[in-house]
């Protein structure tokens, strides 16, 4: 599913993102929106969260609920069909979808977590929504969605300066199990190398950290918190490897790019996208245990950090990730306007429908309904009085004729 550069047009594309709870999801929308610009596209992000603080036209974040992330999509498109100037929409959660049955405009849609049957179906829902996957492997296990394209993440490069290293490893992300802190702190141990945790403890892992990692902290094994933005990439640019033995299959693995565009190698657990992103002895190490870790550690000191980098370099970047959404905007816009020309209607007559084929009209589609049937066990309906010919009209039989009638007179 490669995908080339286009020469065509500007676009003015809408960028949505409300999942908060997806920091890799606002932080790539903040990312592309960047990117389309510097390439001479037009792009306005309706976000919150990071998407938001870093996109340069992006709308204010909603407030903090579980349902704030349906009415910030519904805000966005709300705006979306009052400006009316936008060639493609790319959408960046779930939430957003039902809204296109409303705006008629080609739609596109990064699909950011691992496969959830519950939203593979809701996907299957937008046949004309145009599917984008972050990995090879998000797509090939959520093989419920029409995925048209694979598009790894990129970043801006100068953020990333080459580091110099040093003796300790670094352990990245989230403290739940899956994540494997508790296998990065095994191997660090029997490497005999120095691991700093960068992991925030927060609830649901909070009971996980003090039970587990809390008593493994020590000499050699510290616990740094969450870190983000300058402070992680010196901590990272500072670091022997990173040590990413996640046993889950992560769909993009956005903290593995941002350690190889430092120089600084990958040792990491070969699931989820980590084969797609580690290149074994050129940017890293792919294992499949603690054992094969442990070796590793003491093996990566062989890769050429300068070679690391120049590598990330060349396949990581935003400029490559805008690239390639372009191309997918084009082919969206042509598949909507070939789509709307095959299945146009034809144009309705000119001038007002004469009124007898208008009453024929309506007496056909009333003569097709059946008649509602009674519910059971009810009575059948009473019959009514049967009218003569001659009090068809106004008089009924039993009224005396208008001549006859005596007329009251007011009392005064």
């Amino acid at each position: 599913m490669g995908l080339g550069g286009s020469s065509k047009r500007s676009l003015r594309v809408a960028l949505v993102s409300t999942r908060s709870r997806e920091p890799a999801s606002g932080a790539m929308v903040a990312e592309l929106s960047r990117a389309l610009s510097a390439l001479g596209h037009r792009p306005t992000v309706f976000a919150r969260g990071e998407a938001a603080a870093g996109a340069p036209s992006a709308r204010p974040p909603g407030p903090e609920d579980r349902l704030a992330e349906l009415r910030q999509a519904s805000a966005a498109w709300s705006r979306i069909a009052t400006i009316d100037d936008f060639d493609v929409v790319h959408v960046n959660d779930a939430e957003s979808l039902p809204f296109t049955n409303f705006v008629p405009v080609p739609t596109l849609a990064t699909v950011h977590h691992d496969r959830a049957p519950s939203l593979s179906a809701h996907y299957a829902a937008y046949p004309d929504v145009s599917f984008v996957a972050v990995s090879r492997r998000q797509a090939e296990l959520a093989w419920e969605v029409r995925f048209r394209a694979v598009v790894h993440h990129g970043l801006r490069l100068d953020r990333f300066p080459l580091g110099k290293g040093s003796r300790r490893c670094v352990f990245l992300g989230s403290l739940a199990p899956e994540s494997g802190p508790q296998r990065a702190i095994e191997a660090a141990r029997r490497s005999r190398t120095p691991l700093v945790l960068a992991a925030d403890a927060h609830r649901p892992q909070h009971e996980h950290f003090q039970r587990t990692i809390a008593p493994r902290l020590g000499p050699g094994i510290t616990w740094g918190g969450a870190v983000d933005g300058a402070r992680k990439t010196e901590l990272v640019a500072g670091a022997r490897a990173l040590l990413a033995p996640a046993h889950w299959e992560e769909p993009s693995g956005l903290a593995m790019i941002e350690s190889m565009l430092v120089g600084t190698p990958v040792i990491a657990y070969a699931c989820g996208a980590a084969p797609e992103i580690v290149e074994d002895g050129v940017t890293g190490f792919l294992v499949h245990d603690v054992d094969e870790m442990c070796q590793r550690i003491r093996d990566v000191g062989a890769i050429d950090r300068e070679a690391c980098r120049a590598r990330a370099r060349s396949r990581w970047s935003s400029a490559r990730m805008a690239r390639e959404y372009a191309t997918l905007y084009h082919e969206a816009i042509d598949r909507w306007s070939a789509a709307r020309s095959r299945y146009a209607a034809p144009p309705a007559p000119f001038g007002p429908v004469p009124l007898a084929s208008a009453v024929r009209s309506t007496s056909a589609v009333r003569s097709a309904i059946p008649p509602r049937a009674a519910p059971p066990g009810a009575a059948p309906p009473a019959r009514p009085p049967k009218v003569s010919e001659r009090s068809s009209t106004r008089e009924s039989a039993a009224s005396p004729p208008a001549s006859e009638r005596r007329r009251v007179r007011p009392s005064t």
